[in-house]
């Protein structure tokens, strides 16, 4: 297909995905009528089929919120570089009506189904997140469903009671209420990504790049814009550095299209001295979603990454939501240790998080973490908020004073967040939770946090001191009074 065909059916998938206001109106009504059939004292819950957290979540009969009429984009302002996008949009749709006019959100999480209220309650994290901080960090304002019912329309210059509820949403995962619809800002993109794949054959040598990368913006005299890197070993590891351009030249393709056994974070690994550099190139649109097709390197479990079952599997199924559908058989039926068992190997427990750490303990968390748990290779994601200076408190209690309490990270500080999705052995005279355990004694121990998508074991007490304290009691207390809706602590650990 030539170029201009590409970008002008680009073009229409971005049109047929904007529904306009008088849509989005309809599509609210709904929701709330929705809201109001669910009998009084009965939990109130979304009607969703699919998810993208790995904790259970918790069942319940009573009839769901409906969001159907909340899945696309409202508008786009290419002038003002802004988006207003309901709250049950994906990011795969919201990247696509947003391309075509050369924009982008400043920060676009790893898989395509996440949606957009999905990463501003819970957290998401990418390649740009060094520069332009976490996906709620590009929110403008905000409709909310909360626990009462109403709409309330948040913002950063609103009234205290709106300005409570901006700040406290972003990792409260539902507990307050829902997105209705999301006003972010967007920044401008190119045609492609260059990309410096560099290698490195230690951790103190890969953090020391990863800390002097965002405090100078560039590599070897290059611009950097996007910067993540993954640690395939304690000797070697690679910092993926990837620069905005417009310069013609060829592009790999590691979606299946072109060439089915292509796999991104195989593409990185090369054989030459630490301190040299792997170049490759992407389309802007291929680059957001390079980690997809492959969920990072999870399709190796499902035998994807064999050449004769790749060969095989359609191309449409290349992506995450294709694997998530066996991760959904797997936690109800226990495949993955009931085929363990006929190959005679013994139970494995899930070990899937993402957790952050200080830059000045990343190399000490990575290196124990390589010694202790059997699982590679692990992704790391620097991060550092846009807001620089501290908040004004809201409140008393633990991070009242950050700009986001409910997930308390510090301004004007860099944090590695380090991603590991598989499975460990559990081992004689243990328990079936155990590394997960002895991951979040560590991290805590260093003075960290992990993000509350997936199984979380801290006691109440631990994790109130992490996740808002006294002020997340107080947002509850406003805007669920009556507990229509879970806490995020029953969310985040009592639903196991």
């Amino acid at each position: 297909m030539g170029q201009a065909a590409s970008r002008s059916q680009a073009a229409h998938r971005s049109t047929a995905l904007v529904v306009g206001p008088v849509q989005h109106a309809e599509g609210v009504r709904q929701l709330v009528e929705s809201f109001r059939r669910v009998p009084a004292g009965e939990p109130v819950r979304l009607a969703k089929k699919t998810s993208n957290l790995f904790r259970p979540r918790a069942s319940s009969s009573s009839p769901g919120l409906d969001t159907t009429g909340l899945t696309r984009v409202v508008s786009v302002d290419p002038d003002a570089r802004t988006a207003d996008v309901q709250g049950m949009c994906t990011y795969e749709d919201l990247v696509d009506a947003t391309l075509p006019y050369g924009l982008m959100p400043y920060v676009v999480p790893q898989l395509k189904t996440i949606t957009l209220g999905g990463a501003v309650t819970g957290l998401g994290i990418e390649s740009s997140s060094f520069r332009l901080g976490l996906p709620h960090e590009s929110v403008l304002e905000m409709d909310v469903l909360t626990g009462t019912g109403e709409i309330v329309t948040a913002r950063p210059d609103g009234t205290a009671r709106e300005l409570a509820l901006f700040r406290g949403f972003p990792n409260s995962y539902g507990s307050l209420g829902y997105a209705v619809r999301v006003r972010i800002a967007l920044e401008p993109v190119k045609r492609y990504v260059e990309l410096r794949h560099v290698r490195f054959d230690s951790i103190a040598a890969l953090t020391a790049a990863l800390e002097r990368i965002g405090a100078e913006g560039g590599y070897d005299d290059e611009e950097v814009d996007f910067l993540d890197g993954v640690v395939f070993s304690a000797g070697e590891s690679y910092l993926c550095l990837g620069r905005r351009t417009d310069e013609p030249g060829p592009v790999s393709d590691y979606t299946g299209v072109r060439d089915k056994q292509a796999v991104f974070y195989r593409s990185i690994q090369h054989g030459r001295p630490a301190g040299s550099v792997r170049r490759d190139r992407l389309t802007i649109r291929d680059y957001l979603w390079r980690w997809d097709t492959d969920w990072f390197w999870c399709s190796r479990a499902f035998g994807v990454q064999n050449p004769g079952i790749r060969k095989l599997w359609p191309q449409h199924l290349l992506r995450s939501s294709a694997y998530w559908k066996i991760i959904a058989l797997d936690h109800r039926y226990d495949l993955g240790n009931k085929i363990g068992a006929l190959k005679g190997e013994g139970p494995r427990e899930r070990v899937v998080q993402d957790v952050e750490v200080t830059i000045d303990h990343t190399a000490e968390f990575l290196e124990w973490f390589l010694r202790e748990v059997p699982i590679e290779p692990l992704w790391v994601c620097p991060l550092r908020l846009r807001e620089r200076t501290p908040a004004p408190p809201l409140g008393d209690g633990p991070g009242s004073d950050r700009p986001w309490p409910l997930y308390p990270l510090a301004p004007d500080t860099t944090y590695v967040n380090i991603g590991f999705w598989s499975s460990a052995p559990i081992e004689p005279g243990t328990s079936e939770c155990e590394w997960n355990r002895r991951i979040e004694e560590e991290v805590s121990r260093l003075g960290g946090h992990k993000s509350l998508y997936s199984e979380v074991f801290y006691s109440r007490e631990e994790f109130s001191q992490l996740y808002g304290g006294v002020h997340a009691a107080l947002l509850k207390s406003e805007f669920d009074p009556d507990g229509r809706l879970a806490t995020l602590y029953d969310k985040a650990v009592g639903a196991r």
